[in-house]
């Protein structure tokens, strides 16, 4: 086990390291074009993860570069993974030994995500590019190499993660324009993008982002709503203002955007009473095939609960705040699962409805939808091989 200084001043060490992330980015799903890979061989993760959390149990403990084997943190941040660098705002580096419990909030991207979206984004050296979410500031480094950093911008609601972001990128002799603000909001005034990405997920588009982009321009963007496995989609900037593209095949779970003051909904208790029988489980929206066409018919604002009954079976909780309606989906040992429905509406019949148009579909894929954006309305299309054209707003 080689000693910390010796594994971070190997430079041919480094080197292998970088190597074997662009191999397993390569023998997944990503097919690497050459300026993708060198940007990848070029770039260290390290300089932008010197802490970030392990999972263990219900916590997460911070693992440093000194926290034992200096090789297998090494590893770690050389594998094809996320790593966890925010546990609600506090920042790995922030963290006592015995870790903290709560929900990530920050974390930097799976490296083959990363590649899929940087791919579709088609940046080209001297693109005026715009990045939603600093993060950890690797992703920004990867659009320092390709764009060069004088035509960067990166904006994060996190002043910690913006000054560790622009701290790390000069530390590797990059500059970008860092800003910490509302990613959603704070584009600067009367800039124009030929690219703008985001790596956190927005449940529509941002006007503003569809109003800064160039004709021609390209915008990545992860849309999703309450349910995992949401979509992500690459637009063009149309002459007439608008945008329009495709869903990408990669399901995506971005931890959502920071913007404004505005917070979930809380989910009631739903009492015992009337119910019926469902005709499939609340598990089905864990199926990240399926999940982003539900999304697609669930109400903008409606909340998703889920966990365990006390016999161990399965309860997801619908609740929309917009007129009070909440639905309890429970299974049941050797029986169908039970709907329980309050409010105005029954919140898991529209899910039943949906599961029976993507069957009769025969389970289209992401990459088979298009996404349009104009200044008054964003909807997802789906083109069925008889000719019929599906459509929903987001």
């Amino acid at each position: 086990m080689l000693p910390v200084t010796n594994v971070l001043d190997d430079e041919q060490h480094l080197v292998r390291a970088r190597v074997s992330l662009t191999q397993q980015i390569d023998r997944g799903s990503v097919v690497l074009c050459s300026p993708l890979a060198e940007a990848f061989l070029r770039v260290p993760r390290h300089p932008f993860v010197p802490v970030f959390y392990r999972r263990e149990g219900e916590r997460f403990i911070p693992w440093r570069i000194t926290d034992g084997d200096a090789e297998a943190w090494l590893d770690a941040v050389y594998t094809d993974d996320s790593l966890i660098t925010e546990v609600d705002g506090v920042h790995a580096e922030h963290a006592g030994p015995g870790g903290v419990t709560g929900v990530p909030t920050s974390s930097s991207t799976a490296p083959s995500l990363m590649a899929d979206m940087l791919d579709a984004l088609d940046v080209n050296e001297g693109d005026e590019v715009y990045e939603a979410g600093a993060g950890s500031g690797y992703h920004a480094a990867m659009l320092c190499h390709l764009a060069g950093d004088q035509h960067v911008t990166t904006v994060d609601h996190s002043d910690t993660l913006t000054t560790l972001a622009r701290e790390r990128l000069n530390g590797i002799g990059f500059d970008p324009l860092v800003i910490h603000g509302d990613g959603a909001r704070d584009v600067p005034p009367d800039a124009r993008y030929d690219r703008i990405i985001a790596t956190a997920s927005v449940r529509r588009v941002p006007l503003l982002w569809l109003e800064r982009c160039r004709t021609g321009g390209i915008l990545v963007v992860p849309i999703k709503g309450t349910l995992a496995g949401g979509m992500i989609a690459r637009l063009t900037k149309l002459p007439d203002g608008t945008a329009a593209g495709r869903i990408l095949h990669t399901p995506a779970a971005f931890m959502p955007l920071k913007s404004g003051t505005e917070d979930e909904a809380q989910v009631p208790e739903i009492p015992d009473g009337p119910c019926r029988d469902a005709e499939v489980s609340g598990r089905l929206l864990d199926d990240w095939t399926f999940s982003f066409f539900a999304q697609l018919h669930l109400p903008r604002g409606l909340v998703r609960t889920y966990g365990r009954s006390d016999d161990g079976l399965h309860v997801t909780t619908l609740y929309d705040p917009a007129d009070g309606s909440a639905t309890r989906i429970e299974d049941r040992p050797g029986a169908t699962p039970l709907v329980t429905a309050t409010g105005p509406r029954d919140l898991w019949a529209p899910m039943e409805d949906a599961h029976q148009l993507w069957r009769r579909l025969h389970r289209p894929r992401r990459e088979w939808f298009c996404i349009e954006v104009t200044p008054t309305e964003q909807t997802v299309t789906y083109t069925a091989p008889d000719g019929h054209t599906h459509r929903w707003l987001l």
